[in-house]
């Protein structure tokens, strides 16, 4: 994929949206008090351009979503899209997401999307995985019961492995699919920018939705 160039506008332009979150640890335990509201809350994790959340949210209007990703040359793209359709069920924060402990409380939010994540396949890089136990242990500290995560992704190696992280971490496996697009959930999950280019080029995507026990 090619770099990004850097944006020096990016920052501006996100502060001045209305949407962008800075002070996102002043929040913890009082997100729906930013939204206005008790809808429940969404979170996409490695949020790229912002094409999934925008369009969910815009289909969703009675659910709150918080997107996240820690390029300001992409996110500026995704304040772009929510000013121009005026959205307002959608905040976004640029953060690592090793620190998402920290930004919600318990029983906080009531789904996460992991779409497309870095796969990482070299053994050693593993454990930057989004969807490996140690990620599982962070999101489990802040996800209702009962919640869900949605994962998507082109690279079947690393799909399977996630598979294994949700079991053994203690999720319930409620859907797992090698072809989402021929699958019974294939008009229910927005397609992102990265799985409408790789469908073009043959590929099958594979999705699951593990639940919170």
């Amino acid at each position: 994929m090619a770099r990004l160039r850097k944006k020096w506008w990016a920052r501006d332009a996100m502060e001045s949206s209305g949407i962008f979150i800075q002070d996102m640890y002043d929040h913890k335990g009082k997100w729906n008090e930013v939204f206005g509201n008790d809808n429940d809350i969404y979170l996409e994790l490695g949020c790229g351009r912002g094409d999934f959340v925008v369009e969910t949210a815009a289909q969703n209007p009675d659910k709150n979503y918080i997107a996240v990703d820690l390029q300001d040359g992409v996110l500026c793209y995704l304040s772009r899209k929510c000013t121009e359709r005026n959205l307002k069920n959608v905040r976004f924060m640029a953060l690592n997401i090793m620190l998402i402990k920290d930004i919600f409380a318990q029983d906080e939010i009531k789904r996460i999307y992991l779409n497309f994540s870095t796969p990482w396949p070299k053994t050693k890089h593993n454990k930057r995985r989004l969807s490996h136990p140690k990620f599982l242990e962070l999101y489990a500290e802040f996800l209702a019961p009962k919640s869900e995560i949605w994962l998507k992704s082109d690279d079947k190696p690393f799909f399977v492995d996630s598979a294994y992280y949700f079991k053994d971490s203690g999720y319930q496996l409620r859907y797992l699919t090698y072809d989402l697009h021929n699958s019974i959930y294939s008009d229910k999950s927005v397609r992102t920018e990265y799985e409408t280019k790789f469908s073009a080029m043959g590929k099958k995507i594979n999705f699951l939705i593990a639940r919170m026990k």
